[in-house]
């Protein structure tokens, strides 16, 4: 079990085949977004339990469509969201490969993608390129990336600007925006 905004409960999975995000980081993340949350569209990649989107909606996100590709988690994943969105609310979830589901989402706009791919994944440059070249992130949009520094540094994508780093104990995360011309 893992608790959210407003004290609710959510379902997580047994074991370690997911890594959901701590607390800490959690709070950190939505604080620097609390701004951006209300009424936004909120892409969730690698959705392991669902916590982040499920999060984004007790917030007040008006839409959350995420993509997961084990089977146990997509399940868990749905159900929680289930749980948390109100009436005014929609959510989506496409269970699959993430590079390969995300053209479903082409010209569709996010204002927050939140991005925690299994650490040790190739998956953090393909996808932040996807993003882009689907034109995923909207203006004024930033992509948190979630990552620990043995797995993953961040890196220059064309397209999008590097615009902060926090550290929070072995848990990093990278902020993106879109590229601002020279």
């Amino acid at each position: 079990m893992l608790r959210i905004y407003g004290n609710r409960v959510l379902k997580t999975l047994p074991g370690l085949d997911t890594r959901p995000t701590s607390a800490r980081v959690r709070e950190a993340l939505f604080n620097i977004w609390q701004g951006r949350l209300v009424g936004c569209r909120w892409l969730d990649l690698c959705t392991g339990s669902g916590a982040m989107g499920a999060e984004a909606l007790c917030r007040g996100a008006a839409e959350v469509v995420g993509i997961e590709q084990a089977p146990g988690a997509y399940k868990l994943t749905r159900e929680n969201w289930q749980q948390v969105a109100q009436a005014d609310q929609s959510f989506s979830l496409f269970r699959g490969d993430v590079v390969k589901q995300l053209s479903r989402l082409h010209g569709q706009p996010f204002d927050c993608i939140y991005f925690d791919p299994p650490y040790s994944s190739e998956l953090y440059g393909p996808v932040l390129e996807r993003v882009v070249s689907l034109n995923l992130l909207a203006v004024g949009g930033e992509i948190a990336v979630e990552h620990s520094p043995e797995a993953w540094a961040p890196a220059a994508t064309p397209g999008l600007d590097l615009v902060r780093q926090k550290s929070y104990g072995t848990t990093h995360l990278a902020f993106y925006g879109p590229a601002t011309l020279p």
